[in-house]
């Protein structure tokens, strides 16, 4: 049932990210009502797959902490499963290489489909396929442009086998990447915190 435009605006007032795309979106572009009523199909659709606003804490070496869980679930027709991501989760982002941080900043507008993503490699409870796809469909969620999206989703089909083997050795070898602990000074550094069992879930 579409809702009407009015309602929709005023219901959706308090959520952030929605809040900000309220307040620079081009209503005079709008005037037409079916033009408008795809615009709020566009968002009604964010709003269902994406539920959680995004909280994070930060390491001193550019490793970020979720300090409120995060979640994302399929939209109809996307044969995949929701996920959720725990509060404490540790994350660097998008695994971008420094050479390509000024076209695509590892905290780029793709950041919450990057933490998704970065679970599902580290968790491995789906396929590498699927992680991948996720990471598709859910920086559509958010209006990636398509040229980035292509970019980062073929990027880690080619590469990512690396990665995902990397973080099944890591797991083996007794890593951890959920805190109950976060660091108490802005200095300490992932690669020293991550030392001590007692901070971990």
């Amino acid at each position: 049932m579409l809702i009407s435009r009015r309602f929709f605006i005023q219901a959706s007032a308090a959520l952030p990210f929605v809040s900000y795309a309220l307040a620079t979106e081009n209503f005079e572009s709008y005037s037409d009502p079916k033009a408008a009523d795809e615009w709020i199909i566009k968002y009604q659709k964010t709003l269902d797959a994406v539920e959680q606003t995004f909280l994070l804490g930060r390491f001193a070496d550019r490793y970020y902490y979720l300090t409120k869980y995060i979640s994302w679930k399929p939209n109809p027709g996307q044969a995949l499963s929701q996920v959720i991501v725990p509060e404490g989760f540790v994350t660097d982002f998008a695994s971008v290489p420094r050479a390509f941080w000024s076209a695509l900043p590892t905290d780029g507008e793709y950041a919450y489909a990057a933490v998704i993503h970065d679970y599902l490699y580290w968790t491995q409870t789906t396929s590498r396929e699927d992680a991948d796809l996720t990471l598709k469909y859910a920086m559509q969620d958010f209006g990636v442009g398509s040229v980035t999206i292509e970019t980062i989703y073929r990027t880690v089909r080619a590469a990512g086998g690396m990665a995902w083997k990397e973080n099944a050795a890591l797991k083996k070898s007794g890593e951890k990447r959920t805190l109950k602990k976060y660091p108490d000074k802005p200095t300490i550094k992932w690669v020293d915190w991550k030392m001590n069992p007692d901070v971990f879930t």
